[in-house]
């Protein structure tokens, strides 16, 4: 008889967390405004607002955590966070940062220009944040098979060549900062990009004179998806794959509170050392010394250990399985969710889940709000409210696809959690014909609304 599969961690410390009563959950919300974001975590029963920053570090974290050189200029942990980049993704240069957001706001305030395009797969929330907010202009090149949720394609966050080269095309490369490449997909649902499809990409790059752009907060799930679903690398490492892919990179931001299994951090990867020495100057300004960025010691030999672990096929293997799980119990229960499953979530599609609330009413806002109410789970919405509005006509946006994501924290819930939530989708799922209302805005700040927004229920 084959061995069930089993987690590749044995838990060693543990935090109490409580349930709440249904009354309760509804004062709680009203108290929030209807956003979700503004729940305290005592009144949240199983967190899966985002995977950032919420993993549990190992061993061997906490104790590079203890060597943490704090040092304010040159410390050994700068260091040993360096030779962990260069190692891993072969770059020469680096800036550590905070995390990825300012990542994004260093690096763009060299490159990004008020007029310029940026063409990439999907932009994620602070990305496309950080190019409007220069007044520049984000456009989605994915494939369009990751707006069919049922299409099973491998790799649906591959950006389409022939949308991208029409960009590079349409406007001199002067005003293209650059092209971006979201590892794994985020707004499409988790979905990875192909090697095939990263080389094709920079083969364009270099054609056009265009630098390409990884955003690496995951990185390595997308790694492992190249090695299980691209058979050109089925006998490579997990390691083996990054260095591969990174070849084609000119330039990288991390979220390292992904991939990397911290609490905070990121960094900025250089392959050109005249952006790395631009880029200095505002790190300088934003984030604090250019060995330090922003991060204690501690925390950069903790990032330098959880990039080696985070690498590592039976780390992943655990990781994704759980997240798999989770999504076939909703398919089981007949639940719409993105197919096949994501890396670091499971995305259910709200538009399909509640067809009776008009997408004025931001539908997966809605159905997220439901799933709080019904066991204390806290997902996030991927839709409407995070789309924002057009930054010209004001107007909201409405995007192809509607998600409650459902993001699982790093090495964190078990099993038996994932069962808890698949069951209260369920109930959720059974009674959708009763809901056929949602919210209004009251109150929106002028750019990534998500965060704060205030609702009213209608």
């Amino acid at each position: 008889m084959e061995l069930p599969f089993a987690e590749s961690y044995k838990i060693k410390m543990v935090e109490t967390i409580r349930r709440s009563t249904q009354i309760e959950r509804e004062k709680w919300i009203k108290e929030a405004n209807y956003n979700l974001f503004n729940l305290k975590s005592s009144q949240v029963f199983i967190d899966l607002l985002t995977d950032s920053g919420t993993g549990a570090m190992s061993d061997k974290q906490w104790a590079a955590m203890m060597l943490g050189d704090e040092s304010y200029a040159g410390a050994s942990s700068h260091q040993n966070m360096k030779d962990a980049i260069k190692n891993i993704m072969g770059f020469d240069y680096f800036l550590p940062t905070h995390q990825g957001r300012a990542a994004e706001n260093v690096l763009f305030s060299v490159l990004v220009k008020e007029g310029d395009v940026v063409p990439g797969n999907s932009h994620f929330d602070t990305t496309k944040g950080h190019i409007e907010f220069r007044k520049a202009k984000a456009i989605d090149c994915t494939i369009d098979e990751a707006f069919d949720t049922n299409n099973l394609h491998p790799f649906k966050g591959n950006i389409d060549t022939e949308k991208l080269e029409k960009v590079l095309k349409q406007y001199p490369k002067e005003k293209i900062s650059f092209i971006v490449l979201t590892l794994t997909n985020n707004t499409a649902g988790g979905q990875p990009v192909s090697l095939a499809n990263i080389k094709e990409v920079s083969a364009l790059a270099k054609k056009y004179g265009v630098m390409l752009l990884f955003d690496s907060a995951r990185f390595a799930e997308n790694a492992y998806f190249i090695k299980t679903r691209e058979h050109a690398y089925a006998n490579y490492t997990i390691k083996e794959i990054v260095l591969e892919m990174y070849k084609y990179a000119d330039l990288a931001t991390m979220s390292s509170k992904k991939d990397a299994i911290v609490n905070m951090g990121g960094f900025i990867g250089f392959k050109n050392e005249e952006i790395f020495r631009k880029a200095c100057t505002y790190n300088i300004m934003f984030e604090g010394y250019i060995t330090y960025g922003g991060m204690s010691g501690r925390d950069m030999n903790a990032l330098a250990q959880g990039l080696d672990e985070g690498t590592e096929f039976e780390y992943l293997e655990t990781r994704i399985n759980q997240v798999t799980y989770l999504g076939n119990r909703l398919i089981e229960f007949g639940i719409p969710v993105q197919r096949p499953i994501g890396g670091h979530a499971v995305f259910v599609d709200a538009k399909k889940l509640l067809t009776h609330v008009p997408k004025e009413q931001f539908v997966a806002q809605t159905l997220g709000i439901e799933l709080y109410l019904e066991a204390g789970i806290r997902g996030v919405e991927i839709g409407t409210i995070l789309a924002d509005r057009d930054p010209v006509t004001r107007e909201n946006r409405y995007p192809n696809l509607e998600f409650l994501r459902l993001a699982i924290p790093r090495r964190t819930y078990t099993n038996n959690h994932m069962d808890v939530i698949a069951v209260a989708l369920k109930n959720v799922f059974d009674r959708r014909e009763t809901i056929k209302t949602g919210y209004k805005i009251v109150w929106e700040a002028p750019i990534m609304r998500h965060f704060t927004v205030e609702l009213k229920k209608i």
